[in-house]
């Protein structure tokens, strides 16, 4: 099926064993208690969300890494509050089964708790997302309750968080000192009883999000925090290889889409250069009886004149 025909009203059935039931955030709770860790995915466009929704993954995030991997910027700092609406609305319009959440961006929270809890209710009200991330620890508890007060689910984000770029001085693992794992443990702690439904964890030692885990009743989140969280985490173009700097140690490349994409663009280039593209099965032609009647008027405009 080609990009142009993949509709709205066209859905394969759903894959075995990935379920089609709609995951709600009482689903992910659930998932506390599993044996099996449940896989979350970025999406941030239409067709790729369409994938990922079809493929079982149980809850999809519309992050602001879209900044990097989709806008070209060099963080996520720039990315504005138009620009995640805008692109939650693209995924709102393919997820049918897994929970969506759409992260704040930078300065969408930040200045107040009441302007906050405005930005948020615009991710649901204009743009369809079920749920919001914010980064920050203890710092975020009365904003956590205030948009729990306004009927707004809230997924944490502690450890590594990419919106503290400049203050943590780049981008490094975090809880590496017993001060720095005891403040992380006490975050999660904070955030769970504020209202968070779950807690993102970033760039941490394994052994600190297998603690923050067995701490807490709510899921936890991993995206290079180590097999010991309750669900997993990463970025759509890590995954496939579509992003183009060098890729973090925790990633891991399940397909290697640039080079697919190159080899195709290249082949197509090719045969346009030496007349291959379209051919003359891929063009239009007129009907039988259109076609013998521009051939008389031609010929008749041909007709040499008499002396």
């Amino acid at each position: 099926m080609s990009i142009t025909n993949f509709r709205a009203g066209d859905r394969p059935a759903a894959q075995p064993g990935s379920g089609s039931a709609k995951v709600t955030v009482q689903t992910i709770l659930d998932k506390k208690n599993s044996p099996t860790p449940f896989a979350c995915l970025t999406a941030y466009d239409y067709s790729t969300a369409r994938l990922v929704d079809e493929s079982g993954v149980d809850l999809i995030l519309v992050g602001d890494s879209l900044g990097m991997v989709v806008l070209g910027y060099d963080s996520t700092l720039p990315v504005t509050m138009d620009e995640m609406l805008h692109h939650t609305r693209a995924v709102r319009r393919a997820v049918r089964r897994a929970l969506l959440v759409a992260d704040m961006p930078f300065g969408s929270y930040h200045a107040s708790i009441p302007e906050a809890v405005s930005n948020a209710a615009r991710f649901l009200k204009e743009a369809g997302a079920e749920a919001v991330k914010i980064e920050g620890g203890a710092n975020r508890v009365d904003l956590v309750r205030a948009l729990g007060d306004a009927e707004i689910l809230v997924v944490g984000h502690i450890g590594l968080t990419p919106q503290s770029l400049h203050k943590m001085g780049g981008y490094r693992v975090q809880g590496k000192t017993l001060a720095a794992f005891d403040a992380l443990v006490a975050d999660a702690k904070a955030l769970e009883a504020a209202g968070c439904f779950a807690i993102v964890l970033e760039g941490v030692p394994s052994a600190l999000a297998a603690s923050i885990t067995s701490q807490i009743s709510i899921p936890t989140i991993g995206i290079g925090a180590g097999p010991h969280c309750d669900g997993q985490v990463m970025v759509f173009h890590d995954l496939v290889n579509l992003s183009f700097s060098p890729p973090a140690k925790f990633v891991r490349r399940y397909a290697d889409a640039a080079s697919l994409f190159r080899e195709a663009i290249t082949h197509y280039c090719e045969d346009v250069a030496q007349h291959n593209f379209p051919s003359d099965a891929e063009s239009y032609h007129l009907p039988a009886g259109t076609a013998v009647l521009i051939d008389q008027r031609a010929a008749k405009m041909t007709l040499p004149k008499k002396a």
